[in-house]
This record gives C-alpha cells, sequence and structure tokens, in this order.
C-alpha cells in the first residue's frame, strides 16, 4: 500500500509542476498581448509623427551681369566690370601719346578773341586784347571794334563806350592812336585795349562790374564773347575808352 501511494503522490507533483508551468506561460503570452495592444492604441490615439521633409527646390547660381556699367566697382559706360585681384596691364611704351588740345575750334566768324592781360594804377585801369585770325583766308580789320558789356550773368550793362581815352585819362598811345587799316594772314592777329577808372563818386548809383565782353570786329561780322579772367570793375563812372585795331608784329 505504501508503495504504491509513493507514485501516486509523485505523479500528482508533477501534474502541479507542469500545472504552474503552464499558467506561467499563459500569463507571459497575456502580458504580451496586453503590451502590444497599449502600444497599438497609443498609436492610433496619438498624433502621429510628422513626415519627412521633402527636398526643396534646388536653385542654380545666376549668371553675372553683362550688361554695361553693372555689378559693384563698375567703370560707367566701358561694359566691363573690374576685377580687384587681377593684375592692371602694363602699359605699352611704344604706343603713340595724343597731342593736347590747347587751342579750341575757330569761331564762325575764322576770327579768335583772347585776352593779354593789363595793368592798374591809383584807380586806373588798362586791359589789353588780341584778335587772332585762326581761319584759312585774309582777314581785314579798319578803325575801332564795336564793343558792350555783360554781367555775370550775361544781361547787358549800360556803360558808354568812348573811342579813346578823352575824359579817363591822358598819356596812354595805344588808345590815343589814329585808326588805320589791319590786314591779317590766317595765323596773325590784331591787338587792341581798354581803359577805364575805378572810381565811386555817388553813394546812390550801384556800381558796375563787367564779367562778360562783346565785340564786332567789323561791321556785320558775327559777334564774339569772352569771358574775362579780370572783370571790369568801372565803379559808378558807366564809361569805357578804347583804342583802334593795331597790327601784332612778331
Amino acid at each position: 500500500m505504501i508503495a504504491e501511494r509513493e507514485p501516486r503522490q509523485v505523479r500528482q507533483g508533477q501534474r502541479m509542476r507542469r500545472g504552474r508551468a503552464r499558467r506561467v506561460w499563459l500569463r507571459g503570452v497575456v502580458g504580451s498581448g496586453l503590451a502590444l495592444g497599449v502600444l497599438a492604441g497609443g498609436a492610433g490615439c496619438g498624433t502621429p509623427p510628422a513626415p519627412t521633409a521633402a527636398p526643396g527646390p534646388t536653385f542654380e547660381p545666376r549668371a553675372r551681369s553683362t550688361q554695361p556699367g553693372s555689378g559693384p566697382g563698375a567703370t560707367p559706360g566701358t561694359g566691363a566690370t573690374p576685377d580687384a585681384g587681377a593684375p592692371l596691364p602694363a602699359p605699352d611704351a611704344d604706343a603713340p601719346v595724343p597731342a593736347p588740345d590747347i587751342d579750341p575750334p575757330c569761331p564762325e566768324g575764322g576770327v579768335r578773341l583772347v585776352g593779354t592781360g593789363g595793368d592798374a594804377a591809383m584807380g586806373l585801369r588798362v586791359e589789353g586784347f588780341r584778335l587772332v585770325n585762326c581761319g584759312t583766308e585774309v582777314y581785314v580789320l579798319e578803325g575801332y571794334p564795336g564793343v558792350s558789356l555783360r554781367d555775370a550773368r550775361n544781361d547787358p550793362l549800360e556803360v558808354a563806350v568812348e573811342h579813346g581815352a578823352a575824359g579817363i585819362t591822358t598819356g596812354v598811345p595805344n588808345i590815343e592812336a589814329a585808326p588805320q587799316r589791319v590786314t591779317l594772314a590766317p595765323g596773325q592777329a590784331a591787338a587792341w585795349s581798354v581803359v577805364w577808372r575805378n572810381l565811386v563818386t555817388d553813394s546812390s548809383v550801384p556800381a558796375t562790374t563787367a564779367a562778360v565782353m562783346e565785340i564786332e570786329p567789323r561791321p556785320g561780322a558775327p559777334r564774339l564773347w569772352l569771358r574775362l579772367a579780370r572783370p571790369l570793375d568801372l565803379g559808378n563812372t558807366g564809361k569805357l575808352g578804347i583804342g583802334p585795331w593795331t597790327a601784332v608784329t612778331r
């Protein structure tokens, strides 16, 4: 009886151990399923993850503009943008050097008016001028030039222009000389002078200052303008004396 009882107890113990092992296995399976369910539920109820950003458009660098004067540091009008790092080309020693333009173009009448300077002493002013034949033909002068004066704004001035120095001064030979005929070949010049006094004798009369001289070399000839390097400060005398044309000898 004792021998029969022991195998029975052994079999019951084995069955109990197998039952416990099965229950442990079931709990593991159930727990795994629950964990998967929770994860799935959380993923379904929460905010989905942001999708991966799509690649943006690809831009290629723009070509440099070739419009004249474009770009920083461009030299206007050249149509090229200088490269600050590029070496400058060496000058060509054999290249011809252009001659400077000393004389302006010859005026329409074929003669040019220029100033030659003057003198001033004790309020007396003397200024000299020349008329140069810059044309291709002979130019004939006789008597006195026709003279008028203008201010700095080119407005005409009321000034009495008289032949000679009478009423202004005495002892100025080139102004008191007798008129004569002067013939100018191309390149030759004739001289003439003006004289005046810088006096203010009446404070109620505005002083006159001439900045531009306008002359008519001979009757009917185109008039010439000359902006004076030294204005004529006539005060309020309102008078200017002029001399005749004289030949310039070289």
